[in-house]
């Protein structure tokens, strides 16, 4: 959803400032440090991914974004007064924009043409034959109007809009593309983000889940606020998925059954009160710093639009690969990309590494029995002194 600020106040908490939703004392107040806010640019999940992969892009796999901004490293806004705005390729990309070249289409030129526009594409309406995917939007179906059904709720999707396939029992759904025969992989969110992965060189896991407070859900089933405690911990982003509870289509300049309202956005951390509140801190996807919403249903909600509830959340995790091994006459030293998250305690101010790794080595590949070389390292990169004995070595870097 795409929001004329003059119409809403955007409260939230910035540098420890409380602006009225959450007092300043808590019990819990971790985050995740170093998570992008950007504002909106062709739609909500594409600006939540956006933040989510500019994120790993810092956080030890910076193959994600590789453009010119920055010089290849993706900033922490996308500010045109600082030179960032070309950040939006990284999920949306478009002709002559971030080093493309002006004659080479991208999403923005075949799939967007206004924001909720339920027409052809512009692409299908100047005859041509779509770019090769390239942006996270191309894999996560954004703003694509080409899908006649998507489980049974919805056609789409319109401009600015996206999708996700919701085991409607409230059980979590891992994300399998190319082997889920009900879900088309490419109009998927979950399934768009593994496959985005994989364009870029990297291997991940991706799941959806609805709120165990949804009213749709089962008892004892859903997403929790203690799950999300053990996303945030682990360094794990996690996207929110919102759209009205009793809708699941509408009709849109005539159209019937198109995508229903929706608005996606990225917790990075959460608090816990003195008095046992629980609250979830997002990045809108509207470029409007730290935001905190209670964890329920009627709380949960993006700034001012109260007719949105969450629908589900979508986690997203990164796998560790070995990049080189090098060695000289004394070392290995190993690079790999994986995780390397950090998160912040407000209230004791430590900042400390989510994710460790350990290193170890075996003879063989087939029967293999692995030794620990070394373990719990911080960082993406390790050296150690060479075997002296055996004729072959192979090693694995194992996230703990």
């Amino acid at each position: 959803m795409k929001i004329n600020f003059g119409e809403w106040v955007i409260i939230g908490i910035t540098a420890g400032l409380s602006l009225g939703v959450v007092p300043l004392t808590a019990m819990e107040d971790v985050y995740i440090d170093e998570v992008p806010d950007y504002e909106w640019e062709y739609g909500c999940f594409g600006t939540a991914t956006g933040n989510l992969f500019a994120f790993w892009d810092r956080s030890g796999f910076p193959n994600f974004y590789t453009g010119p901004t920055e010089g290849g490293l993706a900033p922490l806004d996308s500010r045109q007064s600082l030179g960032h705005h070309g950040i939006q390729s990284l999920w949306a990309s478009a002709a002559g924009v971030d080093g493309r070249p002006s004659s080479l289409p991208g999403h923005v030129d075949d799939y967007y043409a206004l924001y909720e526009s339920v027409g052809p594409d512009p692409y299908v309406r100047a005859a041509r034959v779509e770019h090769k995917a390239d942006c996270i939007g191309d894999f996560i179906g954004l703003n694509q109007n080409k899908w006649p059904n998507l489980n049974g709720e919805c056609r789409g999707n319109i401009d600015g809009y996206s999708f996700t396939y919701w085991e409607k029992t409230g059980a979590r759904r891992w994300a399998k593309p190319g082997f889920e025969t009900a879900v088309i992989a490419s109009a998927d969110i979950p399934s768009g983000l593994i496959q985005w992965s994989r364009h870029r060189g990297y291997e991940a896991e991706s799941f959806c889940q609805m709120p165990s407070f949804h009213p749709a859900v089962s008892a004892g089933r859903g997403f929790t606020f203690t799950d999300l405690k053990k996303e945030i911990d682990a360094g794990y982003p996690v996207l929110l998925f919102h759209q009205p509870t009793l809708e699941i289509n509408r009709t849109v300049n005539g159209v019937p059954e198109v995508n229903p309202e929706m608005h996606g956005m990225l917790a990075f951390g959460y608090l816990v009160q003195d008095d046992g509140k629980q609250y979830v801190r997002f990045r809108t996807s509207w470029g409007t710093g730290d935001n905190f919403a209670e964890w329920s249903l009627a709380k949960m909600v993006p700034p001012g639009i109260g007719a949105l509830k969450l629908r589900g959340v979508i986690g997203y995790h990164p796998k560790p690969k070995i990049q080189s091994i090098r060695m000289n006459k004394t070392d290995i030293l190993l690079d790999w990309s994986g995780p390397d998250a950090k998160l912040v305690d407000s209230i004791s101010g430590e900042r400390r590494s989510a994710n460790v790794y350990v290193v170890e080595r075996s003879e063989a590949l087939s029967g293999s029995v692995w030794t620990l070389v070394e373990g719990f390292i911080s960082g993406t990169q390790f050296s150690f002194p060479a075997p002296t004995t055996g004729t072959h070595h192979f090693y694995r870097v194992r996230l703990m």
